[in-house]
């Protein structure tokens, strides 16, 4: 190791980070006060706010990475059956943030049809399982083209490697001859609504209700994590964030790990959660573990999660993402940026591998 080492490790910050979006706090200033009072026996040396900030920048490829590891972990991921949707990630509202932001040029104006209005910043695609574990994800531009940044989350071969017959239901966004003749050469199956003109496509009424998971999972980021509300104001800032929410989402459905004392009060919960509908299990698995009842708990169920990086991947600290170019300032090796349409699109699909340490 070249340098200082730091006092706070790369796992305890992501510990900080998780804890952060499922606690619900979004000020990193207040979270960071309320971590001194409750949590200084498990965290001695915490940062300052613009350190936390510049640490979780530097993490971000590894956040990127870590996701893609729990994922795996984890029993859904041999679900053969998957849900892909997009929500809104409002950046800003006044003209004058529109025009003057960094986000400007990778952020732009859209329409929300759920919601019936129009935003200005990005979007949120996920791959998920019908349980709500996200697979994949990536962050476009409002007007990005859904059927190309489903393409781009399926280029990670991780997510097809041996696992043919894949069902992937969506909506009416994801049509296109071209399109499903795509997805069929890879070995998918493509569920969706028949456009307006289009014949009934068969067995169209029995995965209407799944759309409904897609849906809860949406809301979970929107209403649990407080996606709408991450306060970034630049590109990298806004990617740490999302990152951050993906990878507390995915850190909600590990193993349930027992609370300190035998009292398995963490798992009960997560248990209980999982016994009701499946399309409240993303919502739900995030209000157990922020009512749990024992800031231990959790701390412990995020720390096992980030134990393989100090355990396998000891050259972690100091790693700086490469940048696209300066204008987007988006990472290359684990979110891939492309231009096209006009919108530029940062992919995260989990790699398998960890970046590579820059010293």
């Amino acid at each position: 190791m070249i340098g200082i080492a730091p006092v706070l490790s790369d796992a305890e910050a992501l510990t900080l980070a998780v804890l952060q979006a499922l606690l619900g706090h979004v000020s990193e200033a207040r979270w960071l006060r309320f971590a001194g009072r409750h949590l200084r026996h498990l965290f001695p040396c915490l940062p300052g706010q613009p350190g936390y900030n510049q640490r979780l920048r530097k993490l971000a490829a590894t956040m990127n990475w870590l996701i893609g590891m729990l994922a795996r972990d984890t029993a859904l991921w041999i679900d053969d059956v998957r849900v892909v949707d997009s929500t809104p990630v409002e950046c800003g509202r006044s003209r004058e943030t529109a025009r003057r932001s960094d986000l400007a040029g990778w952020a732009e104006y859209g329409y929300c049809a759920s919601h019936s209005r129009y935003f200005w910043g990005l979007r949120l695609h996920l791959l998920c399982t019908l349980q709500g574990l996200p697979v994949g994800f990536a962050l476009t531009g409002a007007k990005a083209d859904e059927r190309h940044a489903l393409l781009d989350i399926l280029a990670d071969g991780s997510l097809l490697a041996d696992r043919s017959g894949q069902i992937i239901i969506g909506d009416k966004n994801y049509f296109g001859r071209d399109f499903e003749a795509t997805l069929a050469k890879a070995g998918l199956c493509l569920l969706r609504p028949a456009c307006k003109g289009e014949p009934e496509r068969a067995g169209a009424r029995f995965f209407k209700p799944l759309r409904q998971i897609i849906e809860s999972i949406n809301e979970t980021f929107k209403g649990q994590l407080d996606l709408e509300r991450h306060g970034g104001h630049t590109p990298a800032g806004v990617l740490v964030r999302v990152l951050q929410r993906v990878l507390a989402l995915t850190a909600a459905y590990l193993t349930p790990i027992s609370a300190v004392g035998g009292a398995p009060i963490l798992a009960t919960a997560l248990t209980t959660a999982a016994d009701s509908s499946c399309a409240a299990w993303p919502a739900r698995r995030v209000r157990a573990c922020r009512n749990a009842g024992q800031i231990d708990n959790a701390t412990t169920l995020v720390s096992v999660a980030a134990a393989p990086i100090t355990a396998t991947w000891p050259m972690v600290r100091h790693v700086r993402p490469p940048r696209c170019c300066s204008a987007c300032m988006v990472t290359r090796s684990n979110h891939s940026v492309t231009h096209r349409g006009g919108g530029e699109r940062a992919t995260g699909s989990a790699p398998i591998h960890p970046p590579q340490s820059s010293g």
